[in-house]
C-alpha cells in the first residue's frame, strides 16, 4: 500500500483544496498562490543584491564559568545578543539596502556597536563576582556571509564528505568524520528557488535535501564488553498532539520570552516556559504515561512550506523571524534510555539539563553539531547536513543522541555543555566523568518528499524552525532535556539498564501508542492509528534499518490499542507572553537554579501536581501594552488542523441511529400494503 492510501492529507493538499473551492465559488474571487511565501524569490527575506546572512561569534558558547550570582544578568545579556542579530538580519532584507557597503554601514556597524556594549555588560557582571573574562571584547565583530558559495568555489560538496560516521570524538562535543565547513551550495538557484528563498525567504533551498540512498552508512556502535550496562528503559510521553508550543528556552534563556527565536514542540513536563522555576517543573503535570517522569523533552518544530498561516504567523519566534508554514505533529516519538558499552551507569541528578546539537551550527561551524536525519527502513544511513528525501511509504526520522557522561557535580554549566560529554570512541567516559543513562530520541514524521523540480509547489518543502540567520539548515537541528524523574523511577531505570533488562512504560506492554497524550480521541497516534515499534527503541544507537514504522510493521494500522490514561497535557494558553516587537521581554529568573546537583533531601520536588507560573510573569505581562499572543500556541488554526477524526465516527454513529428507524418504517409500510391487499381479497 502506497503512502497516498494510508496518510492523512497534508496541509499542502488541504490548501490546494481550499484554493479550488475559492475558484469554484464564483463571485469574482481568485485563489492566491498559497505556496508563494514558501518558494518564490523576491520575498521579504531576499535581498536585491545577493543571498547573505550575518555571522557573529557565539559569546555564550565560550563562557565555561559563570558564578551563580551573575548568572541571571549574563543570561539576559546573551539573549539580547541573539535579539540584536535577529533584528539586524531582518533589516538586511530591506529593499532600500542596495549593496554590501550599504549593509555594512547601515546594519553591521551599528550591530557591532550594540554587541560591544552588551558584551561589556557581560564582562562587568562577571568581574563583579571575581571572574576575569578573557577575550570577550574581541567577539563583537560580525561579518556579512554569502550563502551561495559556502565552499569557496560555488560547487556542492559530494554527499558524504562531511558526514558523521557515527563515532563520537573524545572531547565529547563533535562527531567523528565531520568536516569543519560542510555546507552545501545553499544559495544555488535550484528548482525555481533563487538565493535564500523559502520560509519567508530565508530557507530552505533545494540543495538542503538529499536522497536517503546517497547517505553514508551510520557507524557501528562500540561493542559491549566487560562490565557493560546492556539494558534499555523506554518512557512514553506522547507526540505533542495537543499543540504545546512556544519560542522560549528555559535552559539557554531563563526568564526571557522568545529566547529561542523559533518554536519548540514540548512533551512530558507541562510547565515549559522561560519563566518556570525548578519548583514549577517539579509541581507540573506531565504527558508521560508513567507519572513519575515529569522530565521535559523539546525540539524545534518541523513545518511544511505550504503557505498555511499558523497562529504565530505575525509574531516573534514565528513568521516575523522567518518560521513560516504548517507545523507538523510527529507521527511517533520514542524516548529510550540506554546503557554504556564499557561500564554500569549511575543515576542522573535531578534537574540535570542537557542540550545536544547546536542551533547555530550554520554560522558557528559543526564542532557541536549533532543532527541526524534518516527515513524509516533506511536508518542504517544517516544525514547530518541534509534533509532526507524518503521513498514512498517511508517516513522522515530525526534522531537525537544525548551526552551520556556527567562530571559528577553540576546539573548545568555556563555554556550548557561542559558539565556533560559524549563517550569516547571505545565507549568510555572522559577522565573525571561517569556514565549515566543515555537518552536517545527518535521522532518520526509522516511527510512526503518535496518536489524540488518546481520549488515545492506540487509537494511542499519541509524544514526545522531556526534562528533567522541560520536559514533553516538541517545541521542546526538540536534537542533539549531536563531530568525531572522522581528518585524511585530513576533508580528503577538505572537498575533495569545495569541488569540488562528492557523496562519502562514505552516498551509496549502498557504504552498508549505514543499518541494522544491522554486526550483519548485520537486512537493513540494523533488520529493516524500508528503505534510505536518496540523493536525500534531497543537498539537506537546503530541505526540498524529495522522497519520502525513502515508499512509492514504490525500494529501501525491494524489493531486498536488499549489506552491507559496519562495526565492530559495542559493547555498552552496560560504559558509565556510575547515580547515587545523591538526586544525580548526580560524577567528575573524566579529561582536561579543551582549549577550543582541538589541534595536528595530537596530533590524530590513534592507538589500538588498543578503547573504553576511565577507571579512575575502575570504582573509584568499585564503592564506591557505592546505584547501580542506569541508565547505559546495552544493549537494550530482550524484551517491547518488535520480533518477531525470524529467526523467519520459521527457519521457511523448517525447511521447506527438511523438504520433501526428506517427498518421500522419499511416494516410499517410493508404491513400497510399487506393489510390493504388482504382487505381487497376479502371484498
Amino acid at each position: 500500500m502506497g503512502r497516498s492510501n494510508r496518510r492523512r492529507p497534508t496541509g499542502a493538499r488541504r490548501a490546494t483544496f481550499a484554493a479550488v473551492a475559492l475558484m469554484l465559488g464564483g463571485g469574482g474571487l481568485v485563489a492566491a498562490n498559497v505556496y508563494a511565501s514558501a518558494t518564490e524569490s523576491g520575498t521579504p527575506q531576499q535581498t536585491s543584491w545577493g543571498a547573505v546572512t550575518i555571522d557573529c561569534p557565539d559569546v555564550g558558547d565560550t563562557l565555561t564559568s559563570v558564578p551563580d550570582e551573575s548568572r541571571a544578568d549574563v543570561d539576559k545579556e546573551l539573549a539580547q545578543l541573539d535579539q540584536q542579530i535577529a533584528e539586524a538580519y531582518q533589516q538586511l532584507q530591506d529593499p532600500s539596502v542596495q549593496n554590501r557597503e550599504d549593509a555594512q554601514s547601515r546594519i553591521v556597524d551599528p550591530l557591532q556597536e550594540n554587541r560591544a556594549a552588551t558584551i561589556q555588560r557581560i564582562s562587568a557582571a562577571l568581574e563583579g563576582t571575581g571572574e576575569q573574562p578573557d577575550g570577550l571584547g574581541d567577539m563583537a565583530g560580525c561579518t556579512l556571509r554569502e550563502t551561495d558559495n559556502e565552499n569557496g568555489d560555488g560547487q556542492d560538496q559530494q554527499q558524504g564528505d562531511g558526514q558523521d560516521q557515527g563515532d563520537q570524538q573524545g572531547d565529547g562535543q563533535n562527531q567523528d568524520g565531520q568536516q569543519g565547513d560542510d555546507q552545501q551550495g545553499d544559495g544555488q538557484d535550484q528548482g525555481g528557488q533563487q538565493g535564500n528563498g523559502g520560509q519567508a525567504g530565508n530557507g530552505p533551498v533545494a540543495a538542503d535535501y538529499a536522497d536517503i540512498n546517497s547517505a553514508p552508512s551510520a557507524g557501528q556502535a562500540p561493542q559491549a564488553q566487560g562490565d557493560a550496562s546492556r539494558g534499555t528503559f523506554v518512557t512514553s510521553c506522547g507526540v505533542n498532539a495537543n499543540g504545546l508550543f512556544n519560542s522560549d528556552n528555559v535552559i539557554v534563556a531563563p526568564g526571557v520570552s522568545n529566547g529561542a527565536h523559533h518554536f519548540h514542540d514540548y512533551i512530558g513536563n507541562q510547565s515549559n516556559t522561560a519563566f518556570a522555576s525548578d519548583q514549577d517543573l517539579a509541581n507540573a503535570e506531565t504527558s508521560c504515561v508513567d507519572q513519575g517522569d515529569k522530565s521535559t523533552y523539546y525540539w524545534p518544530v518541523i513545518r511544511l512550506q505550504n503557505g498555511t498561516q499558523e497562529q504565530d504567523a505575525n509574531s516573534p519566534g514565528g513568521g516575523v523571524e522567518g518560521n513560516a508554514g504548517e507545523i507538523v505533529t510527529p507521527k511517533e516519538v520514542t524516548l529510550t534510555f540506554v546503557g554504556n558499552p564499557r561500564s554500569k551507569v549511575t543515576a542522573m541528578p535531578r534537574l540535570l539539563r542537557i542540550i545536544t546539537g547546536d542551533a547555530k551550527a550554520f554560522v558557528n561551524g559543526t564542532a557541536n553539531a549533532n543532527a541526524s536525519w534518516s527515513c524509516t527502513g533506511f536508518e542504517d544511513r544517516q544525514l547530518k547536513d541534509k534533509y532526507p528525501l524518503c521513498p514512498q511509504g517511508s517516513d522522515v526520522v530525526r534522531t537525537f543522541k544525548f551526552q551520556s557522561c556527567w562530571d559528577g557535580r553540576n546539573i548545568d554549566s555556563a555554556n550548557h555543555r561542559t558539565h556533560v560529554a559524549f563517550a569516547q570512541n571505545d565507549g568510555t567516559c572522559p577522565d573525571g566523568f561517569e556514565a549515566i543513562p543515555q537518552l536517545v530520541q527518535r521522532i518520526v514524521y509522516d511527510v512526503d518528499a518535496p518536489s524540488l523540480n518546481d520549488g515545492g509547489r506540487t509537494t511542499p518543502l519541509f524544514a526545522v524552525d531556526s534562528f533567522p540567520e541560520q536559514l533553516h539548515k538541517p545541521v542546526t537541528d538540536h534537542g533539549d532535556f531536563i531530568n525531572v524523574f522522581d528518585e524511585d523511577l530513576m533508580n528503577e531505570m538505572v537498575g533495569c539498564i545495569n541488569d540488562g533488562r528492557e523496562c519502562g512504560a514505552g516498551t509496549g506492554q502498557d504504552d498508549p501508542g505514543n499518541g494522544d497524550n491522554g486526550n483519548g480521541d485520537n486512537g493513540g497516534d494523533n488520529g493516524n492509528g500508528s503505534t510505536p515499534d518496540p523493536g525500534a527503541s531497543q537498539d537506537p544507537g546503530n541505526g540498524n534499518g529495522n522497519d520502525n514504522g513502515s508499512e509492514d510493521n504490525p500494529g501501525n494500522d491494524d489493531e486498536p490499542q488499549q489506552q491507559p490514561t496519562p495526565t492530559t497535557e495542559a493547555p498552552a494558553g496560560d504559558q509565556t507572553t510575547a515580547p515587545a516587537a523591538d526586544q525580548p521581554k526580560t524577567y528575573s529568573s524566579p529561582t536561579a537554579h543551582s549549577t550543582t546537583a541538589p541534595s536528595p533531601e530537596t530533590a524530590n520536588g513534592t507538589g500538588n501536581g498543578q503547573a504553576t507560573q511565577p507571579a512575575a510573569q502575570d504582573d509584568t505581562a499585564t503592564d506591557d501594552p505592546g505584547t501580542g499572543t506569541t508565547g505559546a500556541v495552544a493549537q494550530p488554526p482550524l484551517a491547518a488542523q488535520p480533518e477531525p477524526q470524529g467526523s467519520q465516527s459521527s457519521l457511523a454513529e448517525t447511521g447506527t441511529q438511523l438504520w433501526p428507524a428506517a427498518l421500522g418504517a419499511i416494516l410499517l409500510i410493508s404491513g400497510f400494503v399487506l393489510l390493504r391487499r388482504t382487505s381487497r381479497r376479502s371484498m
